[in-house]
């Protein structure tokens, strides 16, 4: 009964918890949308069944030990939520329940280092970037390690770029605005990540020539930081609040809309209003929240100020980021994007909606669910035909490189705005036929 669940013991998240439980009338909708159960085939491994599961242990019915492992290996994809007829909010309860589990010192049992990676290291730039040095050198011996650290040395990209590498980005970082080309059409403001600006920097280059290429003056705050999300979809309750509060203190109100270019970065600054819950802090949350947009979306709001060149003949394929699709709803914005190059043949994946297995730090804390994933996802795409499989989310990025890599495919795995970027560079060198997108 939803009554037993002790709201009042939960603090501010309770609510939403037993509104997300009681929304749930066990249909079973959710089940073919949900990659663990595909993958494993039980019941308890669905949203419907960790509901379940999660209400017995809020009302004091079962230990958490019991609900933990099926708990742990939910992605927090959220393909469920779409899927859903009665609108059950998953995320308003997976992310506050590992909180709870969090904060009553039950959190998972992720060894030290992993731990060490998500909370001290990933979410700082400078500090990421020394450890995938340190990683490149230890690669060659990952025999020797123990099968819990293997994982994080396979992910780790052929080349790490050096700060001076950045180009455009910390030239622009400097300045802090980005002037647009031709008339100004609007003024954003620009969230650079923190994983993204090391493993994979030109994607912000290319977001900004994008913007700038279409009349948008970008502003990118210098005191800004990591979103939030690996401590939120960890239950590190405490850590994601202060990464919110930095990034609500960082970023202007003079400005038309706070974008993002990685998905899970724009999901999760979409829930600072419930991760702010009940803190002085939750009405300029919600007014923050208003205001982010995925570049994709804006851009396609915006509308393209003039077509673009065509490039070769290019067969490209769409990959549907979770967070992207299902976290914020945005699907089409991207593809009609993309449908503006002339030349290109865009392709779709059948089960587009499944995860491709990263998910953050998943493939981490999870890698034999998330290379089973990410082999299907890698498969599928090259058996579409595509030349380029386009992506945005830096986490999907590096999964598919990872994966494509060990089919030995030669399919190039590309940001939205990278490849709308160089199909602007086509136009620009006057050789649209000879030029590559």
């Amino acid at each position: 009964m939803l009554h037993a669940i002790p709201t009042e013991k939960l603090g501010p998240l309770g609510e939403p918890m037993a509104r997300a439980v009681q929304a749930c009338v066990h249909c079973g909708f959710c089940l073919a949308t949900c990659p663990t159960y595909a993958e494993l085939g039980q019941e308890m491994d669905t949203p419907r069944g960790r509901i379940v599961l999660m209400k017995q242990v809020l009302e004091g019915i079962l230990p958490w030990e019991s609900a933990q492992p099926h708990i742990d290996r939910c992605l927090g994809c959220l393909a469920c939520e779409p899927a859903c007829p009665s609108g059950v909010a998953y995320r308003e309860l997976i992310n506050p329940f590992r909180v709870l589990v969090h904060s009553r010192n039950r959190a998972p049992h992720t060894p030290f280092l992993r731990r060490l990676l998500t909370s001290q290291v990933m979410p700082f730039p400078r500090r990421f970037r020394l450890a995938l040095f340190a990683g490149k050198l230890a690669r060659p011996f990952s025999r020797l390690f123990p099968k819990s650290i293997r994982p994080m040395l396979e992910l780790l990209p052929p080349t790490v770029t050096r700060s001076r590498e950045h180009g455009v980005l910390h030239i622009r970082q400097s300045l802090l605005t980005s002037s647009p080309t031709g008339k100004r059409r609007s003024r954003v403001a620009l969230l650079t990540g923190c994983v993204q600006q090391v493993l994979d920097p030109d994607i912000n280059a290319a977001t900004l020539e994008v913007l700038a290429r279409n009349g948008v003056e970008v502003v990118i705050p210098a005191e800004q930081g990591c979103c939030g999300g690996l401590a939120w979809h960890t239950g590190d309750l405490r850590g994601a609040q202060a990464f919110a509060r930095q990034n609500l203190a960082a970023f202007p109100d003079d400005i038309d809309a706070i974008l993002t270019n990685a998905a899970g970065c724009g999901s999760t600054m979409h829930e600072y209003a419930l991760i702010l819950r009940g803190t002085p802090d939750e009405s300029r949350a919600k007014e923050f929240c208003r205001r982010v947009m995925d570049v994709s979306a804006f851009l396609a709001r915006l509308g393209l100020r003039e077509p673009i060149s065509p490039c070769r003949e290019l067969k490209a394929v769409y990959q549907d980021a979770c967070h992207l699709s299902h976290g914020q709803g945005i699907r089409e914005q991207p593809r009609s994007l993309l449908r503006t190059i002339r030349g290109l043949q865009l392709l779709e994946l059948p089960d587009a909606h499944l995860c491709c297995g990263s998910a953050g730090t998943y493939n981490l804390d999870q890698p034999d669910i998330a290379s089973s994933l990410g082999q299907k996802k890698a498969r599928a795409i090259q058996a579409s035909g595509a030349e380029v499989v386009v992506s945005g989310n830096i986490g999907c990025m590096t999964q598919l490189r990872m994966h494509l890599a060990k089919l030995g495919s030669p399919i190039r795995v590309r940001h939205t705005m990278q490849l709308l970027r160089d199909a602007y560079a086509a136009e620009v060198a006057k050789k649209p036929n000879k030029a590559s997108c």
